[in-house]
């Protein structure tokens, strides 16, 4: 099968096109030929590595996929040749075929496509999870998504509005504000024209804002560190800027709120039961047209470095995945 592989921590540039063996089903798994690998910012650290983990080298880089059932294992009951299905892969997606243990994968209705299907885990599923199972968001609730035009912002502008909250998205250009409206945020902010700490305490009435969904950090963080209101939970969900902020501290002891980590990776290993009731719930809200994957675009697998530097760049408004 071809595969990326990642031989060394190096600029994406050295990443590796290449022939490797095809996998096997071993007990308890099944092989899935992939129709389609989500991309993510994650991704593009991890092989460079500058990610909170460090697998050994030589790896496959890619942690969703969808795609058909191929070869079934020893013990294997809950999908069969011939199944379509998403899976979690946490490494191996970036290739022709991936043998995953049997309960991260998870059946895929005929009514949704691969390529959305590939991009539905990651993304939605670490905004799902961080609204939550972390924020425990409220109906009526403000919440306040940075970068709300990329994958996992966008996720978290569509799971907040079917959660019932009222949903501020922040992003750089009027371009990408659009697409957010479009997903259905309530109110927009464009950081480049306008100052969000200013923004923000216009929109709530001085309240401050209840959730804040932190994808970007770096300036972005320090303004919302400074907006929050009482009781409001600030997620950190990543650091897209480049800038890994400082918090400081006595404004949590002041304003009375707390700051929260968001690591679905971590989450669907500690709490197995809880992520596969919000993969159902995900699904059903897909079925229900209530979250939707925006493809901005798909690469041939061969082409791998071209789409991680559009991700690494923050030029996508929605997913970006890969075909084999």
């Amino acid at each position: 099968m071809k595969a990326i592989v990642c031989e060394e921590f190096a600029p994406l540039e050295k990443l590796q096109y290449k022939d490797l063996p095809d996998p096997k089903a071993g007990k308890g798994q099944a092989v899935i030929d992939v129709a389609a690998a989500g991309v993510n910012f994650p991704d593009g650290l991890l092989v460079q590595g500058l990610y909170q983990m460090k697998p050994p080298c030589p790896f496959i880089p890619g942690t969703e996929i969808s795609g058909t059932v191929s070869e079934v294992g020893e013990g294997v009951k809950n999908v069969k040749v011939g199944d379509r299905v998403i899976g979690v892969t946490m490494l191996g997606g970036y290739a022709e075929k991936v043998a995953l243990p049997a309960q991260t994968i998870m059946p895929l209705p005929d009514s949704i496509p691969f390529e959305e299907a590939a991009g539905l885990i990651t993304a939605h599923a670490t905004a799902h999870h961080a609204l939550k199972q972390r924020a425990n968001i409220q109906p009526g609730e403000t919440l306040v998504v940075t970068g709300a035009a990329g994958g996992t912002g966008l996720a978290a502008v569509q799971i907040g509005k079917a959660m019932g909250a009222k949903v501020i998205a922040v992003c750089s250009t009027a371009e990408k504000l659009a697409i957010a409206e479009a997903n259905g945020a309530d109110v927009l902010i464009n950081y480049s024209e306008q100052d969000l700490k200013t923004e923000l305490k216009t929109i709530t009435g001085g309240k401050g804002v209840d959730v804040a969904y932190d994808a970007v950090g770096g300036d972005a963080f320090d303004a919302l560190s400074r907006s929050m209101g009482w009781n409001g939970r600030l997620l950190v969900v990543g650091f897209a800027s480049g800038r890994i902020p400082e918090l400081p501290v006595n404004l949590t002891l002041v304003k009375g709120y707390a700051v929260l980590g968001v690591f679905w990776g971590t989450f669907t290993m500690k709490q197995p039961q809880d992520f596969a009731a919000n993969m159902m719930e995900l699904l059903t809200w897909y079925l229900e047209g209530k979250v939707k994957v925006v493809v901005d675009q798909s690469y041939s697998l061969a082409d791998a470095k071209d789409a991680l530097n559009k991700v690494m760049d923050r030029q996508v408004m929605g997913k970006v995945v890969l075909i084999p």
